[in-house]
């Protein structure tokens, strides 16, 4: 395949418009033109049917020329700079800084916000196509860069002020600064809204306590997206959003985990004692804290299904070129049935996976409802990973049982993916809500 300059890519994801979805689902019009859409379409002026070639309008599942120039540079990428350094990292448990700098130049870290934020100016659909290469590569680059464009650049593109948005959007999005979301905490994991971290409006600042844990990034971040109580008495209404810089004077880290997967993806504890922040660095109206959470958190969901998918499609090409080099009773196992079914399975859940991502971050980028879609796609996609990686490992016998295979290590870092940005118990309640309210 061509490989896309990084200059050349550059140019064409930027734009100043907000990206428009083009190619990847192409939906018809809205509700109120599907009517007489349909009728003019499936009958000629008499009434009569029409051929079937004029009734059929088809769904186009191409990506658009763009996009895929996009997801074909995050492969090159990914294969030249990440994938050799990705057992490393594993090993050192190391922040790959100077992945994340080149990832920046790119327009990796904000590839969903307009140019003129520092971004690359391209839509969903892209972020996701990108998103798998590069998870594709390594798992834990894979979480760094989701965090930034989903947890951080989209609600700061989204609910930040002018002002916000330069000072806080630009250099996040261009890649100069790295952000992370504080919303869980000891105590509010599922259940978000049991925060315990408080802001007091105290004259013109924000006097912020209280502690988070399991923050992607936390230990790494030059800005964090924080999630705190302006008032009890009002449970989860009484939650606002905050931007806060991590060199605030009473802004610490604390522990950063040892974990079993991403390992090269920083998680950590935060910990905010008397922490003094500007009165405008509230983000959206006080008390809507909850609201820009759980949005910001659907568009979340679509990104860590996007990383699953990167870890199966690595697990899954690994095991095939194992099992037709893999010679036993004479013959390659990729002869046996018994292999071929554990193939057949492995392909089917992935492009299953693939499609409910894609629809996900189509929906998105059309500005529809989604979140029945983007907990549908976190769900499978992330249980797909699981069973993916296993099979892997099953194919490759004992030797994918040994850190000199990389199938052990996908299977290590799959698991999160049913853990994090919600769980599949949680997951599968949002998709149970949706649809029982007729959404």
């Amino acid at each position: 395949m061509e490989e896309i300059s990084q200059k050349d890519c550059r140019g064409r994801m930027g734009g100043t418009e907000e990206p428009r979805m083009e190619s990847f689902f192409d939906f018809p019009p809205s509700d109120d033109k599907i009517a007489p859409f349909v009728k003019a379409k499936a009958f000629g002026p008499s009434g009569v049917p029409a051929p079937h070639r004029e009734r059929s309008r088809g769904m186009n599942f191409d990506l658009s020329e763009e996009q895929k120039m996009i997801q074909q540079m995050a492969r090159d990428f990914a294969q030249n700079e990440i994938r050799p350094k990705a057992a490393e990292l594993d090993r050192t448990e190391r922040h790959p800084a100077e992945i994340i700098e080149k990832m920046g130049e790119l327009s990796l870290m904000g590839i969903a916000v307009p140019d003129t934020y520092g971004g690359g100016g391209a839509d969903t659909v892209s972020y996701v196509v990108a998103l798998e290469e590069i998870s594709w590569g390594c798992a834990s680059v894979g979480v760094i860069m989701s965090v930034n464009n989903s947890l951080v650049c989209d609600p700061l593109k989204t609910y930040g002020t002018e002002d916000q948005k330069k000072k806080f959007l630009v250099p996040l999005a261009s890649g100069k600064k790295l952000g992370c979301f504080g919303l869980t905490e000891p105590e509010a994991g599922s259940d978000a809204a049991s925060q315990k971290t408080t802001a007091i409006l105290q004259g013109d600042e924000w006097l912020i306590n209280g502690k988070k844990n399991f923050i992607t990034n936390g230990n790494v971040a030059d800005t964090c997206i924080l999630m705190a109580m302006t008032d009890k008495s009002k449970g989860h209404r009484g939650i606002s959003a905050f931007i806060v810089d991590c060199r605030t004077k009473g802004f610490s880290v604390g522990v950063v985990e040892k974990k079993l997967g991403i390992k090269a993806s920083g998680t950590a504890e935060l910990i905010l004692e008397d922490c003094r922040i500007p009165r405008e660095n509230l983000l959206g109206e006080v008390g809507q804290g909850f609201y820009i959470a759980m949005n910001t958190l659907d568009g979340g969901r679509v990104g860590i299904a996007a990383q699953a998918l990167g870890i199966a499609r690595a697990a899954q090409e690994a095991a095939i070129e194992y099992s037709k080099t893999r010679v036993q009773f004479g013959q390659a196992i990729s002869k046996f049935q018994a292999i071929q079914w554990m193939i057949a399975d492995m392909a089917t859940e992935l492009e299953a996976a693939r499609l409910l991502t894609l629809r996900a971050a189509a929906l998105k980028d059309l500005n529809q409802r989604y979140e029945k879609e983007a907990a549908m796609a976190k769900l499978f996609a992330s249980e797909a990973a699981h069973r993916i990686t296993h099979k892997a490992i099953q194919i490759h016998g004992g030797y994918g049982y040994i850190q000199e295979y990389a199938v052990e290590r996908h299977f290590r870092d799959a698991r999160i993916t049913e853990i994090y940005e919600g769980t599949s118990e949680i997951m599968r309640l949002v998709i149970a809500n949706n649809i029982l309210k007729g959404k």
